[in-house]
């Protein structure tokens, strides 16, 4: 999966909590200073491109959606992370994730996350034997 710019981004999050939207909804949800109309559509003809968006024609205005979640993109952004910043090391990367300053309290919720996890984990492998 491609990786996207700050831009393409910023219109994705917007698709990702719309839905499907003309290129003037996605301009309506954007900050000021708002980008050119131009611009936007330009994205995201580039996102349709990268196979991102895909659109629905409504005589000569296209309502654009989102092909790829928002959870398939962050998994594999920071599955890339890991494999560039972190030598594919999943050890090195939860180290400097826990040495980032999380308060005790955050680190308790992602122990009791963890620990949810392995124990589904077991579960699902015993109930296949």
């Amino acid at each position: 999966m491609k990786e996207l710019t700050k831009a393409e981004e910023q219109v994705m999050q917007i698709l990702w909590k719309t839905g499907a939207s003309f290129v003037k909804d996605i301009l309506t949800e954007m900050p000021e200073p708002k980008p050119a109309y131009n611009t936007v559509s330009t994205i995201v003809r580039i996102l349709q491109k990268k196979e991102f968006v895909g659109h629905e024609a409504f005589g000569r205005s296209h309502q654009y959606y989102p092909l790829v979640s928002k959870e398939d993109y962050r998994h594999e952004l920071v599955k890339s992370v890991i494999q560039r910043f972190y030598d594919d090391d999943y050890k090195k990367f939860a180290t400097f994730f826990l040495d980032s300053g999380l308060s005790e309290k955050n680190l308790a919720i992602v122990k009791r996350a963890i620990e949810g996890r392995l124990r589904d984990k077991r579960n699902r492998q015993q109930t296949l034997f």
